[in-house]
């Protein structure tokens, strides 16, 4: 069976690569396919993490033995098959492939061909220039978009930081909360 990868950058608009590569190949074969692809060493640490929908982490599957505990599954790259843990198309996953500032590629298994094998991994598509493998952090930061939080960050051009009491909360007359709750609603 044959698993075809979608690879993005949130880093650069018009990057593109797609990876096929046989379902028994482990996240190790993957991994050294996509650093390939992008001309990336293969000296950084990297990890998967399979996501859901909405690209929250799920299952980590890390380079190296991180935690010999178990209690927990560890799922290391050069031990585990692509097909041990996928097997849904649009199935989403991040690599990341700069573990100090957690920059990564966005990832969906697009296509499962079954009836077919490969013996290596092919990139059949590669459109972009990828990002720098590495960035230092404050390269990074000053890229980053900030939050303005000067005097119009309230909404009001005329906002005095000391109209606020103590806790930054306006309590009314005395200092007391205009609204108190009856102690049985507090838990």
């Amino acid at each position: 069976m044959i698993f075809k990868f979608l690879i993005i950058s949130d880093e650069v608009d018009n990057f593109v690569r797609e990876i096929s590569i046989d379902s028994e190949a482990t996240f190790l074969d993957l991994n050294n396919a996509i650093l390939e692809s992008v001309g990336y060493t293969k000296e950084e640490m990297t990890s998967f993490f399979l996501c859901d929908d909405d690209w929250e982490k799920n299952t980590e599957i890390t380079l190296i033995e991180m935690d010999n505990d178990p209690q927990f599954d560890n799922w290391v790259m050069k031990d585990t098959k692509l097909g041990d843990l996928l097997e849904d198309e649009r199935q989403k996953l991040l690599f990341i492939f700069d573990y100090i500032i957690e920059r990564a590629f966005f990832m969906e298994l697009r296509e499962i061909i079954p009836g077919k094998n490969l013996k290596t991994a092919i990139c059949s598509k590669s459109e972009g220039i990828p990002p720098k493998q590495t960035e230092s952090f404050e390269v990074f930061e000053k890229e980053k978009p900030r939050m303005d939080m000067g005097e119009n960050f309230y909404g009001d051009e005329e906002f005095a930081i000391d109209e606020l009491d103590q806790e930054g909360f306006d309590f009314g007359e005395n200092g007391e909360n205009a609204t108190e709750l009856p102690s049985e609603d507090i838990l």
